[in-house]
């Protein structure tokens, strides 16, 4: 190689390693990019989902707040304060039974019956208790007779003391004799008083026998209708039947209608929204569209620790045989006093 040669080699540039430093910037500048990109993409999605989310938010608001509207306006102008649920229940029923046991002779009764206080539903053997009645009967009687007899013995005793007392005054008896009269007239006071507690005795007894025999009717204690029939004739009742067997404890459930109201459970978090006297609307499951005018009747004075809640009785302010004991119900609070 000459000089010249040599000159023009040193003078030559080399361009291999500018290219490829700016290889590795270029893909730098990529990764950034890309970087930028996403982020912008995540920002404009996010945006998005806040707007529809804000959206839907603003849509729900508008329906509830129609729906409120239109309770309101089917309820007279009132808006709803809070809702709750529940069920129709009876203040007033009772399962009837005889307080004396005996076998069922009579049912007057059935499902679905309407009786009146007082009316007779079924009867029992009273055979047993008119036997017994008659014994006692005849006991009794018997005291009458022996309270007669004390009676008898203490009236002529009583005489007989008053002249040996007088005798004892004028020294014509003896201080012994005197004393014989004394204990006799306190024998025949004492008998006659023991005889008058017998004879007491003996008439409770008979008003006792008296009342199991009437017992065996048995009578509605109020007016209501028949919800159960527990009995049939032929069949044993007992009060105090404690389970098992075949002997009944009771004749039928009766449940007075007017009686009917709603019990619902209000969460202990909203229960300052509710008070005696407050108006409401009860609507029954089974009639959804039937709107029953209400009032609340009491808050309970005390909670459910596991349920977090506050019992609430509503009463209707109308009275209707579709109102049934047992139904589930809906009641709307409403804003105002009745």
């Amino acid at each position: 190689m000459t000089e010249r040669d040599q000159l023009l080699d040193e003078l030559r540039i080399d361009r291999t390693a500018p290219a490829a430093g700016a290889s590795k910037r270029g893909r730098y500048l990529a990764v950034a990019l890309l970087v930028v990109v996403l982020i912008a993409a995540g920002l404009y999605y996010w945006r998005r989902q806040a707007a529809a989310a804000e959206r839907a938010a603003q849509l729900a608001a508008a329906a509830e707040a129609t729906a409120a509207a239109a309770d309101s306006h089917r309820s007279g102008g009132s808006a709803a304060l809070l809702d709750a649920s529940g069920f129709v229940v009876a203040r007033r029923q009772a399962t009837v039974s005889a307080t004396v046991g005996g076998r069922v002779t009579e049912v007057l009764i059935d499902e679905g019956s309407r009786v009146t206080s007082g009316q007779v539903i079924a009867r029992l053997d009273d055979e047993p208790y008119r036997l017994a009645l008659n014994q006692i009967s005849a006991q009794s009687d018997a005291s009458h007779a022996q309270l007669q007899a004390a009676q008898a013995a203490f009236d002529n005793a009583q005489p007989i003391y008053e002249r040996n007392q007088k005798q004892r005054a004028a020294g014509f008896l003896s201080a012994q004799d005197f004393d014989n009269a004394h204990a006799a007239i306190d024998a025949a006071r004492t008998a006659l008083l023991v005889q008058q507690r017998a004879v007491a005795v003996a008439d409770a007894a008979v008003a006792a026998a008296r009342r199991n025999l009437s017992d065996t009717v048995i009578r509605a204690p109020f007016t209501g209708v028949v919800t159960y029939k527990g009995a049939q004739p032929g069949e044993i009742v007992s009060p105090a039947a404690a389970g098992g067997g075949y002997t009944r404890t009771g004749i039928g459930t009766i449940v007075d209608m007017d009686s009917l109201e709603v019990e619902v459970d209000v969460s202990e978090n909203f229960i300052t929204r509710v008070h005696p006297g407050q108006p409401a609307t009860i609507r029954l499951n089974a009639y959804p569209d039937w709107e029953i005018p209400a009032s609340v009747i009491a808050v309970i004075p005390t909670a459910d620790r596991s349920k977090a809640t506050v019992k609430v009785r509503v009463g209707f302010k109308t009275r209707d045989a579709r109102i049934l004991p047992e139904m589930g119900a809906r009641v709307a609070f409403e804003a105002g006093a009745s």
